[in-house]
């Protein structure tokens, strides 16, 4: 299952981004985060990081 951020959610932090170990998750033009699912390793780093529980698996 592939991680995804909830939109909605994501306060643009970065936090999620800074933890990604193969740097998967970048910031999209409203300065909140997306992660692109073809670098995704789906380790779950970013969820455990994030405070507002913005990434989740689908």
């Amino acid at each position: 299952m592939a991680y995804k951020i909830d939109k909605d959610k994501c306060i643009g932090c970065g936090a999620c981004a800074a933890e990604c170990p193969v740097e998967a998750i970048s910031s999209d033009s409203d300065g909140k985060y997306e992660i692109d699912p073809e670098k995704c390793i789906e380790c779950g780093a970013c969820a455990g990081t994030c405070p507002v529980e913005a990434p989740a698996q689908e």
